[in-house]
């Protein structure tokens, strides 16, 4: 059939439907994903649960001290399962019992709260896995976490359960308080998460606006206080955290800048490669040049922060050129750099292609023992930096020696 169409209106044309159908496929499989990742009785996701004496550790009790306490009637009686096992504790049992054990870690009023960014302009380097990661690791042992996801990929939203495109709207996420602060609020988009006491704001694709209206707003009005509103909306909302983390782009763009100035601690992903290592030290270079030039040009402040540190990360000691540049990383960096290092784990991709961190994982994906290795380096690098958090605390910081 003859058509008037212009030869190059029909490819563009056809090159948008061929998309478009690539793009609705695609959310197919991305529903699926995250339709397993849900629990079919609740038809949302299941925040961990943990035997006594799990339970016991992270309370900071004795097992037997639990028993006790439900005897007497200060914490509910447990309940069994057909086999007569004890039914896991939640979260938010956890909290419960710390209430009434006196050990919650909350920080004591006139202690900062712990807003970190975890940061690096190179993709694939860890960064959103030891976000994720750490923000959950805080949770579980008690402190109360607001999570910011700053990437307009927002692969971080999408292991809280939503599709970012589909499930939220842009006036959910931080782009539409940037347009409506005083409107909004912040906390209308701030969201439960299946994780007790880790509250999300998330993110998709309509963030990556900012970046444009950012910078247009400071080529118009010469004025760089719009930089600060990722900072003006954490002050609004801190006092009910003790921690806060963010999870910016993997580019040091508008965005990158105003959750570096909110900070008031960094944490470095640098796996050793050395493209890896290259990357990161050009990202340290631009990040400390940039803070500097908006110092000299805008009259500001540099951000003040309590402590930055670097993480190999995907590290793969089988590797010699891992090994070699871990060690001399070790040697240079001192101590900026944590004791501990995340090393690559099958477990990880494993648990991320479920649409779950490891610490979701209800048994291995692979075996016991590459699942017990992988939690415990998780663990090692999330209590080095809980630790350097503490130190910042002084009501805790006799803890952090």
């Amino acid at each position: 059939m003859a058509t008037n169409q212009p030869l190059d209106l029909q490819a563009d044309e056809l090159f948008e439907d061929e998309l478009g159908t690539l793009h609705r496929k695609a959310l197919t499989i991305l529903k699926r994903i995250r339709d397993g990742a849900l629990d079919p009785e609740t038809g949302h996701k299941k925040g961990p649960s943990f035997p006594i004496s799990k339970a016991a550790a992270l309370v900071g009790r004795t097992a037997s001290a639990i028993r006790e306490a439900e005897r007497d009637g200060r914490i509910p009686p447990r309940d069994r399962t057909a086999s007569g096992h004890r039914v896991q504790y939640t979260l938010e049992e956890l909290d419960q019992m710390r209430a009434v054990f006196g050990t919650r870690p909350w920080r004591a009023p006139t202690d900062t709260p712990a807003i970190i960014s975890v940061s690096n302009f190179k993709g694939g380097v860890g960064k959103s896995t030891i976000a994720l990661h750490l923000a959950q690791h805080f949770a579980i042992r008690g402190y109360r976490v607001l999570f910011i996801d700053c990437d307009s990929q927002a692969s971080s939203t999408m292991m809280f359960g939503y599709r970012p495109d589909v499930d939220l709207a842009e006036d959910d996420t931080l782009y539409g308080h940037f347009h409506n602060p005083e409107l909004l609020g912040v906390r209308s988009i701030i969201r439960r998460t299946h994780f007790y006491g880790l509250d999300l704001i998330p993110a998709n694709l309509k963030l990556y606006n900012l970046e444009y209206e950012i910078a247009g707003y400071l080529a118009q009005n010469q004025s760089f206080e719009i930089i600060d509103l990722i900072g003006q909306a954490i002050d609004s909302v801190v006092d009910d955290y003790d921690v806060v983390i963010m999870d910016p782009p993997p580019a040091l763009g508008m965005v990158s800048m105003a959750v570096l100035q909110a900070a008031n601690a960094m944490v470095i992903p640098m796996p050793p490669s050395v493209i890896d290592f290259a990357s990161t030290v050009s990202f340290i270079d631009m990040a400390r040049t940039t803070m500097k030039q908006l110092e000299r040009l805008a009259g500001r402040v540099k951000p003040a922060y309590n402590f930055i540190k670097l993480v190999g990360s995907r590290v793969d000691e089988s590797k010699s050129m891992h090994r070699e540049i871990l060690l001399m990383m070790r040697q240079v960096f001192g101590g900026s750099m944590i004791n501990s290092v995340l090393r690559t784990s099958a477990e990880i991709d494993n648990a991320s292609s479920r649409m779950k961190t490891v610490f979701e994982l209800d048994r291995p994906v692979t075996s016991h023992e590459v699942h017990t290795r992988c939690v415990k380096h998780l663990n090692d690098v999330c209590h080095d930096i809980e630790t350097d958090v503490l130190r910042t605390w002084e009501s805790r910081a006799g803890e952090a020696a």
